[in-house]
């Protein structure tokens, strides 16, 4: 409905991309891996050497970077560098581009080079290391799941409710008011972009709904695999062009 009042206002065409969900990346278990920095050029070359342990946290737990590093197996000035790159990799994401949430990585040793280790190598060290580790810690997507109240007149509202459960949703009551009823569920942000039209065509254009964010949950996995490829696909057209 949006694009078909965008048409008509600004003449338009309808080619528009589709809403950007925002999802999240994270992991469901632990792992440690090294992040290793080494290269040789003709002048000074580049070294940084990490050793992370990753770590989920409670959902909406955010991120927290602990220094475990004992008897100056890193430079202290060089933790800060280990830290950004961290920070670095998450904000770009990992499985397919969203950023990294809810978790906990400890830097817990490492090794540097006299002459060639800088802030930058540790910053790629700790990249690295972070993309290894991150892979092997049983990494999941997150979506944005939202509370929906849908208003409908009372005789379409079990095809309204049939309608939410197949979109992956959940409902979590419905209270009736003479000729009309509420129905209240939770559902995945991704599951609502076409529910307009839908929800015009169920009720005869007498329904109508709002929505608003509620929490964030994992993806199912089938589903995940399809937003992880077309992610890297989009990325590989990218870097074409």
């Amino acid at each position: 409905m949006v694009v078909e009042r965008m048409k008509r206002k600004y003449n338009v065409d309808d080619n528009l991309l589709p809403p950007r969900i925002p999802y999240q990346e994270t992991v469901k278990g632990r792992s440690e891996a090294q992040g290793k920095y080494k290269k040789q050029t003709g002048g000074r070359g580049q070294y940084g050497d990490v050793w992370l342990r990753l770590e989920p946290l409670p959902r909406g737990g955010g991120f927290e970077f602990v220094d475990d590093i004992f008897g100056g197996a890193i430079p202290r000035n060089y933790i800060p560098s280990a830290e950004k790159g961290v920070r670095d990799c998450m904000k770009k994401g990992i499985l397919a581009g969203y950023p990294v949430v809810d978790l906990r990585v400890t830097l817990y040793d490492g090794t540097y080079h006299e002459v060639d280790s800088s802030d930058m190598a540790f910053q790629i060290a700790a990249s690295l290391g972070l993309q290894k580790g991150f892979i092997e810690a049983h990494p999941i997507l997150l979506e944005p799941v939202m509370n929906v109240e849908v208003t409908t007149p009372a005789d379409t509202a079990g095809d309204v409710i049939g309608d939410l459960n197949s979109r992956r949703g959940r409902i979590v009551g419905m209270e009736p008011a003479g000729e009309t009823a509420a129905v209240r569920a939770q559902v995945p942000m991704a599951e609502m972009l076409s529910y307009e039209p839908s929800l015009r065509s169920m009720t005869g254009g007498r329904g109508g709904y709002a929505m608003e964010f509620s929490h964030y949950e994992e993806v199912p996995a089938f589903l995940a695999e399809k937003i992880i490829k077309e992610a890297k696909a989009e990325k590989e057209k990218a870097e074409k062009h």
